[in-house]
C-alpha cells in the first residue's frame, strides 16, 4: 500500500481514538496503533500542521481536541451528494 494512504489511514484512526477518548497515554496509543512512540509524535506532529488543536487531557489519560473540528479526506464528484462523514464534537 502506498506509503500516503498509510499516513491517511493512521491519522483516520487516531482522529477516531481522539474522539471516543480512548487513546490511552502516548506509549498505550503507540502499542493499540502498532507503531513506535516515535512515530506517533510525527503523526500528531503532521496533524497539528493541519491545525488539529491536539492536547493530551491529564485528567483523561487521553489525547483530546481542544475545540471542536471536523476531518475529512477524499475525492467525489462534482454535483455528487458527498458520501463523506464529517465527524464534530463539542
Amino acid at each position: 500500500m502506498n506509503i500516503m494512504l498509510k499516513q491517511i489511514q493512521l491519522i483516520e484512526r487516531i482522529d477516531q481514538l481522539i474522539r471516543l477518548q480512548a487513546t490511552g497515554s502516548p506509549i498505550e496509543l503507540a502499542e493499540k496503533l502498532g507503531i513506535s512512540k516515535t512515530k506517533l509524535y510525527r503523526t500528531l506532529c503532521v496533524m497539528k500542521e493541519l491545525n488539529a488543536p491536539v492536547e493530551f487531557d491529564t485528567l483523561t489519560q487521553s489525547f483530546v481536541y481542544s475545540e471542536p473540528v471536523g476531518f475529512t479526506f477524499g475525492f467525489y464528484k462534482k454535483g455528487q451528494k458527498k458520501n463523506i462523514i464529517t465527524p464534530f464534537i463539542g
